[in-house]
């Protein structure tokens, strides 16, 4: 039993040597090549263990969670870390289309139209233009694709 034990540091001391000191993790890489604007899926990914280097593993992304529904910003190559950059959340607004605005305060509730003159996905404030008065504002893009101005 000691022989085993003994055998099994070598090898993780041998491994951690390999890699230069730097810690084995898994991180999710791309199984196939995925191009910009494809939405990632879970069997396009697997998980790898990579050598990173210390300083730079906050660029990356750690979780299969993370990455699963959002969008491609560039094209992301099998078997290589994915950093954070080079995805984004899907935009459900895009340039020019007409959405619904709800602006909402101390219980008041007023709905209106307007022009998104900004692209964004669920969260992203974006800016569009009322289609009556012509003025801009600014609103929280919400699940629907309206858009909600005011504390909610």
């Amino acid at each position: 039993m000691r022989r085993i034990a003994k055998s099994a540091l070598i090898v993780a001391f041998a491994c951690a040597s390999a890699s230069g000191g730097r810690a084995q993790e898994l991180f999710p890489v791309a199984r196939v090549t995925i191009y910009p604007g494809d939405r990632i899926t879970d069997a396009m990914l697997e998980e790898r263990a990579d050598a990173v280097a210390r300083e730079t593993e906050a660029l990356y992304i750690r979780s299969r969670d993370g990455l699963i529904g959002k969008v491609a910003r560039r094209t992301l190559l099998p078997h290589q870390p994915i950093p954070l950059i080079a995805v984004d959340n899907p935009r459900i607004v895009t340039v020019g289309a007409q959405v619904k605005v709800i602006f909402a305060e101390s219980g008041l509730h007023i709905v209106t139209y307007a022009i998104a003159q900004q692209a964004g996905g669920v969260g992203d404030i974006i800016r569009v233009r009322n289609q009556d008065s012509g003025l801009f504002i600014s609103g929280r893009v919400q699940s629907d694709g309206s858009i909600r101005v005011g504390e909610g």
